[in-house]
């Protein structure tokens, strides 16, 4: 069930109205309602998930159960007991991750060098089993460290694992961010309707008019990329760009807007990462829930930044590779990976040559901003090259194409000309807005109005309109799904 669908919106509607029933009608005590409440979101969630595949709701099921009973707090007069119940509720869960996503993988992988038969599972990959799976892990880690309470309600467990807006591709919550709000009586309100529907639909926007309709000249020529002029490969290269950033930020944006809704708060999960003035400010401002859990839960456990330069390096070097393989189970992942990581070890290494200082201000200068962004940018294009192509043949089929300056079919495709030309007057937008309210940085903002207001209802209506009338009407997943 995707959200850019009319069943999910039917789904949706019913869910809100059952929300209501028990919230403003039924007359139950107020922690009963919430019990309730709860069980609808579970029900509902479980329902969600099962739309692709009834099985595989067995699988959340059973990641739910063991990260649940087996997260415990570090114990010193029992040290061996907590390190047992940690090793079964983080090797479990990795274990699943890994037959699912990876096994076909690395035996192919390995037969291929040593010519063999490989023999293979063929398992279908579960829709969101990345993005659980680390939402697992990171509470039972962070039971163990004490950062967090054991929950001791499994439905509201249950709930902060499964819950739906999220669930199949991020942004991936933290415990301590998720199950405080279940302590609370969260309500569906008119403010929350109100501001949820409008970053809901302009999540929709992205993916249905911008993503999808640039995702039909991106397909056709990296299909055949070899057809194609040079100045038509930089085209669909920039495009794919754009199509990955409206697409899985449009994602974000209807899960954070679905969730606003019923009264709950996700986080933001992209900042205008293309202002970016290097690579470690995109990753600051890029798929933000992921890049702070490999930082929290892999880079800064390995030694982070505390054991020398040469091992800040490797960290880094081996978050990114295993983020890059996160991804996808493919070697071309795994490639865009380590481009990230040495481009993470470069620049770290020229603040130290430089002699900055860890939370220094960078000094403000019109020509080396706009330099340092398009700099960034056009590396962050080609590297997306490796993520986007089948696989590394095919993707250095396109680079040689991209670069080597051939003729072949010209194809300007207005649609992604037009969409660079949206993304470019939404962040002069922005930082105009940043002028304006003299903040030092420029942050991205959802454009939710004031609904009271004439000229607000006629946006909106506007709005709604350019996505009955631009969508793109075959259709295509969100790209994250398959990860």
């Amino acid at each position: 069930m995707s959200f850019a669908s009319v069943s999910f919106l039917l789904f949706f509607l019913v869910v809100l109205l059952l929300l209501l029933l028990v919230q403003r009608v039924l007359p139950f005590a107020e922690i009963k309602r919430r019990i309730i409440c709860q069980g609808i979101l579970l029900i509902a969630s479980y329902v969600f998930y099962g739309w692709w595949n009834m099985q595989l709701c067995l699988l959340l099921m059973g990641i739910t159960w063991i990260s649940f009973f087996t997260a415990v707090k570090k114990d010193e007069k029992h040290l061996w007991q907590s390190r047992i119940s940690l090793l079964i509720g983080v090797g479990t869960p990795l274990t699943v991750l890994g037959i699912f996503k990876y096994y076909d993988f690395f035996v192919t992988s390995f037969c291929d060098v040593f010519h063999l038969t490989p023999g293979v599972l063929n398992l279908i990959l579960p829709v969101g089993i990345s993005f659980y799976t680390f939402q697992a892990l990171s509470y039972t880690i962070d039971v163990y460290t004490g950062k967090i309470e054991k929950e001791k309600s499994f439905l509201q467990f249950a709930l902060y694992l499964s819950f739906f807006p999220q669930l199949v591709a991020g942004p991936i919550v933290k415990a301590s961010e998720f199950l405080p709000q279940l302590k609370e009586n969260r309500k569906v309100t008119l403010a929350g309707l109100e501001s949820g529907i409008q970053i809901f639909v302009f999540g929709m926007f992205k993916k249905v008019v911008l993503a999808d309709n640039i995702s039909v000249f991106v397909d056709e020529v990296y299909r055949s990329p070899q057809i194609f002029g040079s100045g038509t490969v930089a085209l669909a290269v920039a495009a794919y760009a754009i199509q990955i950033y409206m697409d899985f930020s449009g994602y974000s944006d209807m899960a954070i807007g679905c969730a606003k809704c019923m009264g709950y708060e996700l986080p933001v999960n992209f900042n205008l990462p293309y202002i970016s003035h290097n690579v470690s400010e995109f990753w600051k401002r890029w798929h933000i829930s992921l890049s702070s859990w490999l930082m929290q839960y892999l880079y800064i456990p390995l030694g982070g930044n505390r054991k020398g330069r040469i091992r800040t390096y490797v960290n880094l070097m081996i978050t990114m590779l295993l983020g890059g393989l996160w991804h996808g189970a493919e070697w071309s992942f795994v490639l865009w990976g380590g481009l990230h990581g040495l481009a993470l070890c470069i620049h770290k290494g020229f603040r130290k040559l430089a002699g900055y200082q860890k939370g220094q201000e960078r000094k403000k200068n019109v020509l080396v901003d706009t330099l340092s962004i398009l700099g960034t940018d056009i590396f962050v294009c080609i590297c997306w090259i490796f993520f986007r192509a089948e696989n590394v043949p095919k993707a250095w089929l396109v680079l040689k194409q991209l670069f080597g300056f051939r003729a072949g079919i010209t194809h300007p495709y207005s649609f992604a000309i037009a969409a660079i030309i949206i993304l470019c007057i939404a962040t002069v937008a922005a930082y105009l807005r940043a002028a304006k309210k003299k903040e030092k940085t420029v942050n991205g903002f959802y454009p939710v109005m004031d609904l009271n207001h004439f000229w607000s209802l006629v946006i909106f209506f506007v709005e709604i309109g350019l996505i009955l009338g631009l969508a793109y009407v075959k259709g295509s997943p969100f790209i994250y799904f398959q990860f």
